[in-house]
Parts: structure tokens; sequence; C-alpha cells
């Protein structure tokens, strides 16, 4: 045997498998690890923290003495000073760093002389980050506005005590800037100290102050955060364990003639802002279209997440977007320069669009979560966006009222070009609805194919296993696991017992008990829930995972781009049912009907050791799965449910299963044995039903301006929308009054008036460049008064 298997220690092998032990995060429900694994492949609670640092985390389990002297290293060149606790536990300070996700954290027992052991710490962004562990500016609005038209007095912060060790507190400012030519390599992003507002304080867990405008040319820093550190340190001093407010706009310490004058200081700012965005290059031409509806929104859940600046679930509190009810980001940054998508929606569902309201969406020049790889702006999360999107957002509609320069540059895209994904789903004692609309049942038990992609690189597979070993011919969905080759491999798998949803990355599970969402290598996964899990991709492609009555239901869905290129038991996204199931040797499944000829279909997607993407952390998955032909041909299910009589179930099976997919329903009761799970089934399906209808097309005329002296009523332009025009006094409306846009995308028009002039179709500008107006109708005519 060579000496390198013969290791047993994992100091400095973690992730690695020897043949006497194992420092793989797998060993421990193996019952594998090498002894010291817990020492050098170490945890930390809490796992996770703000962006801009401080946080006090420790080392769990790993052992320290009292004279040990930590450093902890992030992301190899960032290292912060720890210390040993009075019960020798380990701690360390996060740093501010200029990226989000997971940071590997290498610790050093010996004054960085040595750094043996090996975690992860996860960065969160501001904005997501819960408010317990932000200082929270009371009154945010009178901080926005301070120094505006009536705005004036004490400004007072709050925070938690517990987050800052120490009898007494300073309170400094920090202010952000980017400087460097925009898209060259010397533009960068940085955090700067700037100036105390307070030594020496009480740790009160409250702070008041009156401001006043900075000295010595501080004011001219426009965005920043305000922190409480121990005051035993000097000021200013990077990385010590600290608490921080949100970033905001510096209103409060700017400048006296802000103070005198902010409409017109404003204004000035607000021009500059024109006239540097006209130098700027265009990012509008390369974002995403904004889906046309709010249903729509809501179910394209691989694209579009919710903005947490205004969430219908959490009261539609919504500052910036007056008239909204919700509003949706796109999860990916444009491709080149990394721009982001916002959607708006009010309370009908309709796209609120800046053309017709100060509430309408905005795109941003930089995405306001960032996107990899970070670091540099316009990548950097959070702050990039306030640089370019959110000052002159304040400079020209919260601070003065010239808008129409902001929008001028910040259209809301229409949805002319949006096109809905596919979606295609897996539920209860395995049923599927593949992506052109093809149901079927198919029981194998074993491990699959779902969905494979050449085209896209994307590979989703399905583990099922018996609904219950001894009795029941029938299997459910326990795992499913995904890449989009090159990301990390995700995994979502039922806990044993069947009541939470797990998640692993590369094969180590992930806890979603102190974040709901994550920006992992290559794909982003939300879990607000242990009974929810979505999974996006950087293609547009989503996978939701919903755990009822101990099943999984499994949803895919997937964009335009995929059309043609999919296989796989979700069948082939290409419009046409016929050949949906489609073996993978290519043959077509000729007769649906024929339940064995449909299994047949199943068991030829069996995966074979070397595609796997699961994880096989115990002996039980080992000897079912990987040891063994992966589809299991001893196991024959019942293909056809019985139908007796006498069956004690068969009367809840007909009260519970009802009208289209009933079969499935019936199915899951009389054979599964389980009213419940076929409740499920039931739900699964129906909440299929209604995403399909949600991702329906929906036709769009795109948005219609007023006359010129005139004015319009309606601001909805989709099919059947109405859109009524009149004229201001004194003027004469020719042409029809009354618009309405038809499912071809062209507008009816109601006459109103005999004149009879040229038709001619309007001009006007969104986000796409110049596109033609569907909307047809007769000349105005901007008669002057009589």
């Amino acid at each position: 045997t060579s000496s390198h298997t013969l290791i047993s220690t994992c100091e400095g092998n973690c992730g690695v498998k020897f043949d006497l032990c194992s420092c793989h995060s797998t060993c421990m429900s193996l019952e594998y690890c090498c002894t010291d694994y817990k020492e050098y492949c170490v945890e930390v609670f809490p796992y996770s923290g703000s962006i801009l640092g401080g946080t006090d985390f420790i080392v769990l389990k790993a052992s320290f003495n009292k004279s040990s002297e930590i450093i902890c290293r992030f992301n190899h060149n960032i290292n912060t000073v720890g210390y040993v606790d009075e019960n020798s536990r380990g701690h360390c300070i996060s740093p501010l760093l200029y990226e989000t996700g997971w940071v590997p954290l290498h610790i050093s027992s010996d004054n960085g002389t040595t750094f043996s052991r090996v975690g992860a710490w996860l960065s969160v962004h501001t904005g997501k980050l819960a408010a317990q562990f932000k200082a929270t500016m009371v009154n945010s609005t009178k901080w926005q506005y301070y120094g505006t038209a009536d705005v004036g007095g004490t400004l007072k912060m709050t925070w938690n005590t517990s987050l800052v060790s120490a009898e007494r507190v300073n309170i400094e400012l920090w202010g952000y800037s980017e400087t460097g030519k925009p898209y060259s390599d010397n533009w960068q992003g940085e955090w700067e100290y700037l100036y105390s507002l307070a030594k020496d304080q009480p740790n009160s867990g409250s702070f008041s102050f009156l401001p006043k405008p900075a000295e010595n040319g501080f004011s001219s820093w426009e965005l920043g955060s305000l922190r409480i550190s121990p005051s035993n340190y000097p000021d200013g001093m990077w990385n010590v364990q600290a608490v921080w407010t949100e970033d905001h706009a510096l209103a409060w310490h700017l400048e006296e003639k802000f103070r005198q004058n902010s409409t017109v200081w404003a204004l000035e700012k607000c021009l500059a802002w024109d006239q540097l965005e006209n130098q700027l290059p265009n990012f509008l031409s390369e974002i995403i279209d904004c889906p046309c509806t709010l249903a729509q929104a809501r179910a394209d859940t691989g694209r579009f997440h919710t903005d947490y600046g205004c969430d219908i679930e959490k009261g539609s509190v919504c500052t910036y977007h007056p008239g909204s009810v919700h509003c949706v980001r796109a999860i990916q940054a444009s491709p080149r320069y990394a721009a982001g998508q916002q959607c708006c929606y009010d309370s009908t569902g309709a796209q609120v669009l800046t053309a017709d309201s100060i509430g309408g969406s905005t795109p941003d020049r930089a995405h306001d979560w960032g996107s990899p790889p970070y670091k540099k702006p316009p990548r950097i999360p959070g702050e990039s966006h306030w640089v370019y999107d959110v000052l002159s957002f304040y400079y020209c509609c919260l601070w003065s009222d010239n808008c129409n320069y902001y929008f001028k540059h910040r259209p809301s895209s229409d949805c002319r070009s949006y096109q809905s994904p596919s979606s295609a789903v897996v539920f209860g004692d395995p049923h599927f609805i593949t992506f052109d609309g093809v149901s079927y049942s198919f029981n194998g038990n074993g491990e699959y194919t779902l969905v494979t992609s050449a085209k896209k690189r994307l590979t989703i597979q399905g583990r099922t296993e018996p609904v219950n070993r001894t009795t029941i011919k029938a299997t459910k969905l326990t795992a499913v696991a995904m890449k989009e080759t090159p990301s990390d491999v995700i995994e979502v798998r039922l806990v044993s017992g069947h009541n939470g949803l797990e998640v692993l990355q590369n094969q180590k599970t992930l806890s979603f008990s102190e974040q709901s969402w994550m920006d992992l290598h290559g794909v982003f996964v939300f879990s607000p829930a242990s009974t929810n899990v979505t999974v996006m991709f950087p293609s547009g492609a989503g996978v939701e995972v919903r755990l009822r009555e101990g099943t999984m239901t499994t949803t895919v869905l997937l964009p335009e781009e995929f059309k043609d290129s999919t296989l796989g038991l979700l069948g082939k996204m290409n419009g046409d049912a016929k050949d949906d199931l489609t073996l993978s040797n290519g043959q077509l499944v000729l007769n649906l009907t024929n339940p064995e000829e449909v299994f047949s279909f199943g068991a030829s997607w069996a995966i074979s050791n070397n595609s796997a993407l699961f994880t096989y952390d115990s002996n039980y998955l080992l000897d079912t799965y990987y040891y063994v032909p992966r589809h299991d041909h001893t196991f024959v299910p019942v293909f056809s449910v019985p139908e007796s009589p006498d069956d004690p179930l068969a009367n809840q099976a007909s009260e519970i299963c009802s009208g289209e997919g009933s079969q499935f329903c019936r199915y899951d009761i009389l054979v599964g044995r389980s009213p419940s799970m076929g409740n499920a089934t039931k739900v699964s399906f129906q909440s299929h039903i209604s995403l399909v209808e949600d991702l329906k097309r929906v036709i769009s005329c795109g948005w219609l301006s007023p006359p010129k002296n005139g004015k319009k009523k309606g601001t909805t332009y989709v099919q059947g929308a109405k859109v009524q025009l009149s004229c201001d006094d004194g003027y004469t409306l020719k042409g029809s009054a009354e618009r309405i846009c038809q499912e071809n995308g062209h507008v009816e028009m109601h006459k109103t008036s005999n004149h009879s002039h040229d038709i001619f179709t309007q001009i006007f500008y969104v986000s796409k460049n110049y596109f033609t107006s569907n909307w047809k109708y007769k000349e105005f005519s901007n008669a002057t008064p009589p």
C-alpha cells in the first residue's frame, strides 16, 4: 500500500477519502471519519453574517488553549484577529468583503504560522440580512430626506447590544465610493473610514444625534454606513467586532448648500448624472424583458425572484414604487454589463411602467445583488447599484422633482418580447407531466434521468424508492440531483422520517437555519422553509421542490432556449406531444396506454455509476443504489388501479379524487394505500395546471402614449385592454377615442369622429431601442383653440 493511503489525519486533508478513514463530509453518516476530523474540518456558528463584516463567530468542536493566538484567514488573503474565550472556544471576526456567498476560511492558532483548520463563511448582502443583525435607523424616511424642506431635528439609531461585546462603543461613519473609468480594468470600489460621530459611548443599544454638515470635505461622500464598534480600538480599525446600519444616502451630513436649497442642489447632481449616463454604454438592449403579469412573474421562478424592497407576502411596503404591490428582479445579471432588471405590478396584476407612473419598475446599470465574480464594479453586491442606480434616483426623483431625467435612462421594459418558460412536473407515486403536456405514471425503483440537455449542459436526476418495502408495489420520488456544468452539484432529498427536505452542495449538507438564500458556484438556492426549495441556474432553468405528505413534488421550468434540446423522463421540449416518450436509445413509445411499454421507456433512462450526481452517504444508499444496477429489475409495480367495490378505501378515493387528473389520485389511494398521499397528488396536479395557466403567453401591444395636448385613461396594454384618449379643453380629437389591444397585438379603434386621416404608427422609446407600436390609430389633430 502506498504511504498516501495509510494517512489517517485530516490536517491539510479536508475533503479527501483515505483507505483507513475519511476526511470527506460524508464520513459522519458513514461513521468512517478520521479521529481528528472535527478538529481540522471545522463548522462555525453562526455560519453567516453581513458582507460589511464585524460578526463574532465560534469555531465549533475544535480545541484551543488559553495561549492560542488565533488568526482567521478569509478567501486566502484577508486576515482578522480572533481570540479564545473563557471556555477555551476559539472565535473569529468576519471581515468586510466585496462579495457574497461562501468564502473559504482557514484558521491559525499559532499567530499565522500555520493555518491547519479549514471551514467556510457565508457573506450576506445587507438587504437580505435579517433586521436583528443590523443597527436600525429609526424613522428611516427622516434619514433619507434629512436637510430637505422641513426635515430636521435629531436622528436616532438602535441596535442589539449583544452584537458588540463591549461596555463602551464608538459610532463611526464609513463611506463607499467607486473610482477609475467605468468598465475599465482600473474601476474599483472601496469602503473607507471617514470620521467618528461619537466616542466612548455606553453600549446602551441606542444613540441619538443632531446631524450637522460634515467638515474637512467629508460631505462630498454621499453613500455610507454607520458602524458601532468597541471603543478600545483605534478609530476606523478594520475588521473588528461591530454592528452596521444598512448602507444609505448620507443626506444628514451633506454640505450647507444642500440644506439651504436641496432641490437646486439635487437638480445639479441629477443633470451631471444625466451627462455621465449619456457617455456610458447602453445596457438596456441586453437585459431580459419583464413578464406581462404578476402571475407570470411569480411563476417564472428560474429567472425572477421577489425584490425584498416590494414584497406582496410582506405587506407590499414599496417605498420606491408607490402604486405597486409586488416587484421581482431578474436573478441573473446581464452577460456583458452585469446589469439588472426589475419588474413591478399593481393590485390588478398589471405591469407598472415608468412612462405612466413614478412607481414604475426600473432596470439597473448594476444588479442590486451583485454578480459573480463580484469584487469589482459593477458587480459589487448592493454598493455598485447604489452608486449608479439609487443615488441618482434620490437626486432626480426624491430630493427634486425631475424624474423625467431618471426615467430617460431607466425606462421600464414592457413585456412584448417576454417568453414564458415551459414547465414539467413529477409528483405522487411518481406521476409525470412532460413539458409538452403528456401525462403518465412510471413506478420504477432506482435512479433515472429526468432532464438532460447537452446544449445547455444541464442534468437533473431523480431517485425513487418503494412507498413501503413489504406490501405496496408502487414507488415515490425521494431525491433529485442537478448540475449545469460547471456549477456545483445540488441535491434535494427527503430527510429520514420524510417530514422535511435536505439540501446538499457537492455532497455536503447545507443549513438554511440562518439564511434562506445562498449564492453558490454557478447556482442560487432559495429555501424559506424546510418543505420548500428552489434552485436557479444561469441558463434561467429553475427547479422547485415542494414537500407534500411525505412526497416530493418536483417542477422543472425551462426557458425557450432549451427548445429541441431536452431528453429524459420529462420529455422532449419541442411543442410536439407525440415524441415525448423517447427511450434513451432513440426509439419512440408507440402506445401510451400500454403501461408495460411506458415502464420500459422509464427503465431505459436509468443512470450509470459514472454519471450519477447523488450522494451515497449511508450503507443503505450504497447497497440499494450504488453497488447494484440503477434500475431494479426485480421490482414490478402494479400497473393499473384495481377497481374493487369492497376496498375499504374505495369511498375515500371517490370523495377525494374527482375531475381532471383523478386517475393519479386514485392510484395513490388504491395502490399506494394512502388517502393523504392521494390528496397531496390532487393538490400537486391542480397546482401544476394553475402554473401552466399562469405561464400562458400574454399578448401585449406595448405602451401607448397620450395624445399631444390630451390625456389617456388606462395603463394596461395586454390583449383585451382598453385605453381611452381625450383632449385638453379647446382641442378636438381626430381619430378614435378608444383603443383595444387585440390578439394579433394590433389595436382595434372605435370610431368617434368622421375625419378621415391616414393611419400612422407612433414611434416611442422603450428599453429595446426604438420599436414600432402596435396601437394603430388615426392621427390626432392638435388644432389651435377655436
